[in-house]
């Protein structure tokens, strides 16, 4: 990615570039580009219109299918110079992550483990683009970290994966239980 950002030559980036140089890697590698931005707090909807090309991905992986994305999210494309400041951002967290990671337990990056995380995945991608305030980090750290696992081969951070995915689902569960409960508690004093 970093010689894409340097290229030059391009004047845009597409996510089909992203896709094609990546190779068999494109999954992993694109449901961390889409994950990485809703790690911080952003604009109401961006968690939606970043989280439709996870629910593709995170489906494909699911069910072992060669990776693609409809054309109109494929096309889609950014300024060289505006790819380069992001990859240039987020450089340093990429490298850190990449020391880190080594292929160790393999047995969890590799069908059919790899289709459960992949399930873990889609079930984080639909949270994440759920309404939900501040309900897309949680599900985005637990998609980037299965993201480095199969980008890695490393089955730890897979577990760190599943760790992150128990604790968004525990936390938005109850964010929505509390949503019911409240406008329950409202539409019965309301008519009371």
């Amino acid at each position: 990615m970093r010689q894409m950002a340097n290229d030059r030559s391009r004047e845009r980036i597409s996510i089909r570039d992203i896709f094609e140089t990546m190779g068999d890697r494109a999954i992993g590698a694109l449901m961390l580009v889409f994950a990485l931005p809703n790690l911080v707090p952003t604009p109401p909807g961006t968690s939606a219109i970043l989280g439709a090309p996870l629910l593709f991905l995170a489906a494909q992986l699911t069910f072992g299918l060669k990776p693609w994305l409809p054309k109109v999210i494929a096309d889609r494309s950014m300024r060289r110079e505006d790819f380069e400041a992001i990859i240039s951002r987020i450089h340093r967290w990429l490298a850190f992550a990449e020391r880190m990671l080594k292929p160790r337990l393999s047995v969890l990056v590799e069908p059919p483990a790899e289709y459960v995380a992949g399930f873990l995945c889609l079930v984080m991608a639909i949270i994440l683009t759920l309404p939900i305030p501040l309900g897309n980090m949680l599900p985005a750290l637990a998609i980037g970290l299965f993201s480095f696992g199969i980008l890695g081969r490393d089955g730890l951070f897979v577990i760190l994966g599943v760790i992150a995915t128990a604790l968004s689902a525990t936390i938005v569960g109850g964010m929505v239980y509390g949503i019911v409960k409240a406008a329950a508690f409202v539409i019965a004093n309301w008519f009371a």
